[in-house]
């Protein structure tokens, strides 16, 4: 009886699947597996592969279409509006940095970002040039002038600055402010005046120096000198303080604004300092108060325009 069970049992087992449909079904598992191995390195694969770096490569990136300028804080107002009507024109978004001219150079000097350079004196572009910073080629552009201000409510209007001029006993019991007379063109144009006029020796104990003609120019705002020594564009857009005085050109080196690409620029530099001699750019710096050294092109040349540098005037 237990036997007969057994055998019914037996019979009731699935019979094993034939050998050769096994190694059928392993062979199709292999192949499963190695499919995607297969199909990553066919040329098609290969070829989107590199249609991707190609693409990754080829697009613009967003700071192909910037420039850095740094330029001298006098400037800030008319490049400011300039850069604005560039960047319409163009495309092209410009990024500014203003401090004092010798300031800058020395941070181009220590490797910060810029493409284009604008001095207040020609003396720092010398420098920038010496050091294989700026490219040899520029153009000097603007000319200023260098006046004695006052805050609008002092009582001091108008003064004669010659030969013998007394600006000790002008300033009283305050002080005077000019910009650093090592890194600031303006600070250094104010002490050639003073020292040309005879005024330097006695107005030096009384003489406080700001890193920048812009902040020169907020102490003489807010009140916290009575005087202050900056150029006649940084007076006119302040509301706070007036012109009491201008000092003659023959009293101090001639105030020359050169601007140059640097070594690192990118082509679309070009395109800017040609943009800077429009005739765009010169009734928005004249606007602002300055003069205007070079005979402007008709039509500035638009960054995409300038693959090669055009002719700047060479000093």
């Amino acid at each position: 009886m237990q036997y007969d069970q057994l055998k019914r049992d037996e019979s009731t087992k699935p019979e094993p699947p034939p050998a050769p449909l096994v190694w059928v079904l392993a062979g199709v598992a292999v192949a499963l597996a190695v499919l995607p191995a297969i199909f990553a390195r066919s040329p098609a694969s290969e070829q989107n592969k590199e249609l991707t770096v190609l693409t990754a490569a080829s697009a613009p990136s967003k700071q192909d279409n910037e420039l850095t300028v740094l330029a001298a804080s006098s400037m800030q107002n008319a490049l400011d509006d300039i850069n604005a009507a560039f960047t319409e024109s163009t495309g092209v978004k410009v990024m500014a940095r203003y401090a004092a001219s010798g300031a800058l150079i020395k941070q181009i000097a220590q490797g910060a970002a810029a493409d284009v350079f604008a001095s207040a004196d020609t003396d720092w572009m010398d420098w920038g040039l010496n050091k294989k910073l700026i490219k040899d080629a520029r153009v000097d552009l603007l000319g200023n002038q260098l006046v004695l201000i006052a805050p609008n409510n002092s009582k001091l209007d108008s003064v004669a600055i010659g030969p013998n001029f007394d600006l000790a006993k002008l300033a009283g019991d305050g002080v005077i402010v000019i910009a650093d007379v090592k890194e600031a063109p303006v600070g250094k144009y104010a002490k050639a005046a003073l020292e040309t006029l005879g005024a330097w020796q006695a107005a030096a104990p009384k003489i406080v120096t700001a890193s920048n003609v812009r902040v020169a120019l907020k102490l003489v705002e807010l009140g916290r000198a009575p005087l202050g020594i900056v150029y006649t564009t940084d007076a006119k857009v302040s509301p706070g303080v007036k012109i009491i005085g201008t000092f003659p050109a023959n009293t101090h080196p001639p105030i020359i604004y050169p601007a140059a690409a640097t070594v690192t620029a990118k082509p679309k530099a070009v395109g800017y300092l040609a943009y800077l001699r429009s005739i765009t750019a010169k009734a928005i710096f004249e606007q602002y108060g300055f003069e205007y050294l070079i005979r402007p092109d008709v039509i500035g040349v638009p960054p995409e325009m300038a693959e090669a540098e055009t002719p700047i005037q060479r000093r």
